[in-house]
């Protein structure tokens, strides 16, 4: 014998089902637009990935080709320049030095001179005890080490301003 109670359980438990079932399928109605909206976010990447693929990689491409042949032309500049530079602070070096080397030269002339206009009796004397030597030797030494700060002061001016002009040129070529 089924009862009403049993009947209306049934029914219940028909109508739960029923409800369940809805409720699954409007989970999967929503799961399914958004979905729908994911494939359409991501056909529209591969559209705009493919535009680029046909279109936009080749502007870039020919772009990226343009500045590697600019940074090569400037690295290219920057060795000649470079090169230059080296030459001529050499040359400035073996200028100073043939100066410092000549300037020497006068300096044992005329202390030469001076030895010989004093070759006297006296000075013989004075040579033998060696204090006008020991003297001339003093200021001989002194303008020597004057004249080597002098030529270092100026290789290291020279220096620097061979690193200001290859500053500027780098600047020149990087405009």
């Amino acid at each position: 014998v089924v009862t009403r109670d049993d009947v209306e359980e049934s029914l219940k438990g028909v109508f739960q089902f029923v409800k369940d079932k809805e409720q699954l399928l409007q989970d999967l109605r929503s799961q399914i637009e958004e979905t729908k909206k994911k494939i359409a976010e991501k056909q529209r990447e591969r559209d705009y990935w493919f535009e680029y693929k046909n279109v936009g990689s080749k502007i870039h491409a020919e772009r990226i080709s343009s500045l590697e042949k600019d940074i090569a032309d400037v690295k290219y500049e920057l060795e000649r320049t470079e090169e230059y530079y080296r030459e001529a602070l050499q040359l400035v070096i073996e200028e100073n030095q043939k100066l410092f080397d000549r300037h020497m030269k006068l300096l044992s002339e005329e202390a030469l001179k001076k030895a010989v206009g004093y070759l006297d009796k006296n000075c013989r004397r004075e040579i033998e005890e060696n204090e006008w030597l020991k003297e001339e030797v003093k200021i001989y030494r002194k303008e020597e080490k004057d004249l080597k700060a002098s030529v270092q002061l100026l290789e290291e001016e020279n220096t620097c301003l061979v690193a200001k002009v290859i500053d500027i040129k780098l600047q020149h070529l990087r405009v």
